[in-house]
């Protein structure tokens, strides 16, 4: 058994070099030797047991597999499933630690393998330099901080500092604009401007951003929240790279994620108001916050505000293997309610059931509220929630029980043609169509709802599913599939 065992030390916080390590898909945006990765399934990149298939530049694929990690204390490990290289039994762990003497980090990198007699001296060399040697020093040159190097006549470490960067500077990066409303066409990539945090503002640089059907209603002008030339996008994940004055909360490399208006998430940096940031839990990833944060705080306001789910009631959710969908699945079962739902598909009725929808309804198939009729003995549901719209709102209206509550909450088919009030006195029944921005507008509410969803996500009660991984520059065929009802779970876009 070879054991191969590197360390550096970076000139950057401890927490700024863990976001870019921890994020298992990420090596291609920083590793010399990889061209391409993706994560396998529809799992996250921070979750245990991902596999991630990615390409070597020099030619080649890997697959590697998460065995563990730790926010707390900065540390991953993996091994090789699959590789053109004959490192056996390869297992590998990344440690941080921080240095005392300023705000600097250890890294260590090391591996146990085994190899073919006669490449030993080969394979460790190609391990220990081509490998995290290389690494090291493209995370340092990521980073742009201090580069050690050892002198060799005096065996002290030289510094070379940057220098620190004007006050004022304007700062280049590329986004997603529209110049007009309409359809995923009008989506181009562009670069655009930057100017330093104004005074109560930060500038992050985004590392994951949501995808999520609000996005489609700015882009073709049904919501007013953008009005062209401008960049859309309420969600997203990052690092705060710099502060305006007067902001005590936030500093320099802190992970932050926001789901929340104004507009402007679909850009590799952006700045934004500091009060409407969530800073980030170390157990809660970058890709995970941005697949989940929107989608997760509606479905807290959906079943805990709205309409309060508890033990014993029986709810019926449209599009229940879509993002928002699957959350209302989990989060209702572990309130102990029974969960019917409708999908578009078998295959969506699978990962429905495995989100909690007890009754998955393939509506292709058989009317839904016929369905719905027979499993609930003609009594109805408790509580609808639709965000279909025009081509589900009249028969979610048949399924309610009495005194049973209707929440609208989107129109992925189309508006709601006008209702007649009245006929609802027949069921005495409730209709809600609740604004996400209101249940959001202050400080104090988005940490109650953030603090819950994160409780959840920790006790195992919520999963985080990511249907795709998106370059920000294809925007366009994320709308495109999201339109399309092609994706069951979250669509991330990464920026470049």
């Amino acid at each position: 058994m070879i054991r191969v065992a590197k360390s550096t030390i970076i000139d950057a916080p401890v927490d700024t070099v863990w976001a870019i390590l921890r994020d298992f898909n990420g090596h291609e945006s920083w590793h010399p030797a990889v061209s391409a990765s993706r994560i396998e399934g529809r799992r996250t990149a921070d979750q245990v047991g991902c596999v991630r298939d990615f390409h070597l530049a020099a030619g080649g694929a890997l697959r590697e597999q998460l065995l563990s990690l730790s926010d707390r204390d900065r540390t991953l490990s993996y091994c090789i499933l699959d590789a053109p290289i004959p490192l056996r039994d390869y297992v590998a762990t990344v440690r941080l630690r921080p240095v005392t003497d300023g705000d600097r980090t250890f890294w260590s990198w090391d591996s146990r393998f085994n190899v073919p007699a006669g490449r030993e001296a080969e394979l460790t060399q190609l391990v220990g330099e081509g490998i995290y040697e290389a690494g090291f020093a493209a995370v340092k040159g990521l980073l742009g901080k201090a580069i050690a190097a050892r002198s060799r006549a005096t065996g002290t470490v030289t510094v070379t500092r940057p220098q620190p960067r004007p006050a004022g500077e304007t700062m280049r990066c590329n986004a997603i604009v529209i110049d007009a409303y309409g359809g995923a066409e009008q989506l181009r990539w562009r670069a655009v401007a930057v100017p330093p945090p104004g005074p109560g503002e930060v500038r992050l640089r985004h590392t994951a951003i949501g995808v999520n059907f609000i996005d489609i209603y700015c882009r073709t002008g049904y919501f007013d929240l953008l009005t062209p030339p401008g960049v859309l996008g309420m969600e997203a994940a990052g690092v705060v790279l710099d502060v305006g004055d007067g902001v005590r909360e936030l500093s320099p490399g802190d992970r932050v994620a926001y789901a929340c208006p104004p507009v402007g998430a679909y850009s590799e940096l952006r700045n934004i108001n500091a009060r409407l940031l969530i800073p980030l839990p170390r157990d809660v990833g970058d890709q995970q916050a941005a697949a989940i944060l929107l989608k997760g705080m509606s479905a807290e306001f959906l079943l805990h505000r709205v309409h309060e789910v508890h033990d014993g009631q029986t709810i019926l959710v449209h599009a229940a293997a879509g993002g928002v969908g699957q959350l209302l699945c989990q989060w209702a079962r572990s309130l102990g309610a029974t969960v019917i739902g409708t999908v578009g598909s078998r295959e969506k009725a699978r990962i429905a059931r495995e989100a909690g929808c007890v009754h998955p309804i393939v509506y292709q198939e058989e009317d839904f509220a016929a369905r719905v009729r027979e499993l609930t003995n003609g009594h109805g549901v408790d509580v609808v929630y639709d965000a279909v719209g025009r081509d589900t709102f009249a028969k979610s209206f048949e399924v309610l029980k009495t005194c049973g509550h209707l929440v609208s909450f989107g129109q992925a088919s189309g508006p709601i043609p006008p209702i007649d009030i009245a006929g609802y006195a027949s069921k005495s029944a409730t209709v809600s169509r609740p604004n996400f921005g209101h249940y959001t507008d202050t400080p104090e509410k988005v940490r109650a709802i953030s603090d819950n969803l994160f409780r959840n996500i920790r006790n195992g009660a919520l999963r985080v599913m990511v249907d795709r991984l998106v370059p920000l520059r294809e925007a366009a065929e994320a709308h495109r599939a999201l339109e399309g009802r092609l994706t069951a779970g979250s669509i991330v876009l990464k920026p470049d």
